[in-house]
């Protein structure tokens, strides 16, 4: 029995029974105060029923005979496959077409960003510094913060970011408390290495904005303005000249044009901000589906692990992590942490295994990964998504990230069944027929929305 569309409602709740981590009851513990002169305070109402379940848990000959024709669908091309994982049950469910890797596309960043947060933890942050450098002039560090900004905007939402802004008006508190109003200005991106530019990237990608050079000290993910797809070619100069504006707006004069510098290894902050969580910022990379941000996650992984603050090391850091968290990625192919280049192929059940470890009751610093997760036909990268027929059932109820390139389509999350079940799944085709990307769109959300509907 499909559920009605508004049912969708109860995504509400079905954050909070992703891993179990809450009953279906909802709390109705807490009354309105009582006016004076009232004999007895009135009871605040539920906001929504309690979720109720239907038909029996699921079996493999169900969710076959559930998803049978939808696997058939002509406009999935020739390489189409589905895992599902029964995680009520910690076991995997059904496969077809899982024997051989994906392209994931944006799907990847699962990888990248379950490994940030098992690597960092997700009440970790990154610093932005000023510290003093060599005599009369101070030095703006990058700590990699992937959403550090200039100043604060109207439109960036959750979360709060860092801004220069704030970091320019302590540091120039700071100074003139220690009698100087004018410094030379050095910047220090240092923390990251290697090319920054990924080697396996189409050359477009840059040039139009589809990702930025990454940088260990930017703002606005490197964009010549908020908003603006075009990127700078140098980030961090770009970063420091925005300082330097500021620095003189607040009464510090700057001798000269801003210029690379390290900064003194033991040298303490002047000023500095620091990043929203990165539980915070998961949910924003998984949300939005951010290049970006994935590229500096991805190098935050290898300096956690060892393996340095360059791409290649990055990924080392994550295939280190994903193993460590029991996950085979033997037959994985990872070349960068957003899942731009083509090159990268990962099998399903990698896919749907970050997810499966983030639903874990073991794994409790990973639920930033489940509630970042676009939700069907409401936010992020899905706000637009199932509105097709047969996708009904999985608004609201579905959530996943979403993977898109030319001919590839990928979605990987989770749902509630009929029964109460919680399924653990990741769908793909990599050979979409360019004039059929829709419908292959579609068919994967119906896909997703069969398993929401399952009482089989």
């Amino acid at each position: 029995m499909a559920r009605p569309a508004r049912a969708a409602f109860v995504t509400l709740v079905a954050t909070a029974l992703c891993a179990g981590l809450c009953t279906s009851q909802v709390n109705t513990a807490g009354a309105v105060p009582a006016a004076a002169g009232d004999a007895v305070a009135q009871q605040a109402p539920a906001v929504l029923a309690p979720a109720t379940t239907e038909g029996v848990a699921p079996t493999a000959a169900g969710v076959a005979k559930a998803l049978a024709a939808v696997l058939k669908d002509p406009s999935l091309g020739p390489h189409h496959g589905v895992y599902v994982y029964d995680a009520s049950r910690n076991k995997p469910l059904f496969s077809v077409g899982a024997g051989t890797p994906y392209t994931p596309a944006s799907t990847l960043k699962l990888l990248t960003t379950v490994s940030a947060l098992e690597t960092l933890g997700p009440d970790h942050t990154f610093a932005t510094k000023v510290v003093s450098g060599a005599k009369g002039s101070v030095v703006l560090v990058g700590g990699g913060d992937p959403l550090l900004a200039v100043r604060p905007s109207a439109g960036d939402g959750y979360p709060t970011r860092a801004t220069l802004q704030t970091l320019a008006a302590s540091t120039a508190k700071a100074l003139k408390a220690q009698g100087l109003t004018s410094v030379s200005l050095g910047y220090d991106a240092s923390l990251f290495t290697g090319p920054a530019i990924n080697a396996r990237w189409e050359a477009n990608y840059v040039p139009e904005g589809i990702a930025a050079p990454t940088s260990a000290l930017w703002v606005n993910e490197g964009r010549v303005a908020p908003g603006m797809a075009k990127r700078s070619t140098a980030p961090a100069q770009a970063a420091a000249v925005a300082f330097q504006k500021l620095l003189v707006q607040y009464g510090i004069k700057v001798a000269a044009a801003p210029k690379p510098a390290v900064a003194p290894a033991a040298a303490a902050p002047i000023a500095q901000v620091k990043s929203p969580t990165l539980g915070q910022i998961v949910e924003y990379i998984n949300l939005h589906s951010d290049n970006d941000g994935a590229e500096t996650l991805l190098r935050h992984v290898g300096i956690a692990t060892g393996n340095g603050g360059s791409y290649v090391g990055g990924v080392k850091g994550v295939r280190a992590t994903l193993t460590k968290l029991g996950l085979d990625v033997s037959k994985a192919t990872i070349y960068d942490g957003s899942g731009l280049t083509r090159a990268n192929k990962v099998p399903l059940d990698v896919l749907a295994g970050a997810v499966r470890v983030a639903v874990s009751k073991d794994h409790p610093e990973l639920r930033h990964l489940l509630t970042g997760l676009p939700v069907a036909g409401f936010n992020g990268s899905l706000r637009e998504r199932f509105s097709t027929v047969g996708t009904g059932p999985g608004l609201g109820l579905v959530r996943a990230k979403t993977g898109t390139l030319t001919g590839v389509h990928s979605l990987a999350g989770y749902a509630r069944d009929m029964s109460g079940t919680l399924l653990v799944f990741a769908v793909a085709s990599d050979s979409v027929p360019v004039p059929k990307t829709l419908d292959a769109r579609a068919a994967l959300d119906r896909t997703t929305s069969l398993l929401a509907a399952c009482g089989c």
